[in-house]
């Protein structure tokens, strides 16, 4: 949705050891990941993110906090001088601790306003998503 309304790159961070299909497997992956603070590989980490002054890293929010995988991509990159916005879907925790997180794995960054949307509102959230777009200021009109 956010694509379709702005122009912009879109990178899939996806793991090298792909997340299961099913729930219950990937909500006890989680756990696991979390409670060893692990940093799961990516399957094809961008070379650089300097040519961005901002930054949206979207994901859903697991056990109140985004996927371990989001802060192997944070660490990985320098995001002195750019601009985070969090950007979740979730069942109960907004955008849980993706601020604090990203405030800590992307040094020098600004964290910007984030969106968080209701995971089952997420075909519905349009006019939301294009609001949050403007006010930070990447959507004109």
């Amino acid at each position: 949705m956010i694509s379709e309304s702005i122009e912009c790159d879109v990178h899939r961070i996806e793991a090298v050891d792909p997340y299961p299909d099913d729930y219950d497997a990937t909500v006890a992956r989680n756990v696991r990941e979390q409670n060893a603070d692990a940093r799961p590989a990516i399957a094809s980490p961008l070379p650089s993110i300097d040519g961005y002054d901002a930054v949206l890293l979207g994901s859903p929010i697991w056990n109140v906090r985004a996927p371990m995988i989001m802060s192997t991509f944070a660490e990985r990159y320098d995001f002195r001088g750019k601009t985070v916005h969090p950007v979740t879907t979730y069942a109960m925790s907004g955008l849980g601790t993706t601020e604090r997180d990203y405030a800590a794995s992307c040094p020098g960054a600004t964290i910007g306003e984030g969106l968080a949307v209701r995971g089952e509102e997420v075909r519905e959230a349009d006019t939301e998503v294009r609001s949050w777009l403007r006010r930070i200021g990447v959507l004109r009109g």
